[in-house]
């Protein structure tokens, strides 16, 4: 796996293979996840795309957790190609709003797709991850 905080890397869960779904990257093998990191000011903004799962939030955990703790202020997740997000997906997210919260960082969800969205939508945690008035548009 490849080191998170080289910005704009992929760290992949655990591969990728060419498609036609029109990412550049290729689409996905069902079950896995990609995770891109850039540095973006005090943010690192982070694209998660394909399925977050058991297996590919397993893989991506620690290189989301080193994302956020090279952060200054957190990290700023797009999940708008995330396709398939299941309960032990959700728990990646939550630990790592668990982990900003200790860090007196933030985790900012800014593009969730309809799989992302109405999941935390029906457990009122979309909250969780709003930008608070003082964190950047």
């Amino acid at each position: 796996m490849q080191d998170p905080v080289r910005h704009a890397s992929p760290l992949l869960s655990p591969g990728r293979r060419p498609g036609s779904r029109g990412d550049r990257r290729g689409s996905l093998l069902p079950g896995l996840a990609i995770a891109s990191y850039t540095a973006d000011g005090p943010w690192t903004r982070v694209e998660i795309t394909g399925e977050l799962d058991l297996d590919s939030g397993t893989r991506l955990r620690d290189g989301l957790l080193a994302a956020l703790a090279t952060a200054e202020r957190g990290l700023e997740l797009d999940l708008g190609r995330l396709d398939f997000c299941d309960c032990a997906g959700l728990a990646v997210l939550m630990e790592l709003h668990r982990r900003a919260g200790l860090q007196d960082k933030a985790v900012v969800v800014r593009t969730a797709g309809a799989a992302v969205g109405r999941l935390l939508s029906l457990l009122g945690a979309q909250r969780l991850f709003a930008p608070a008035p003082e964190v950047r548009n």
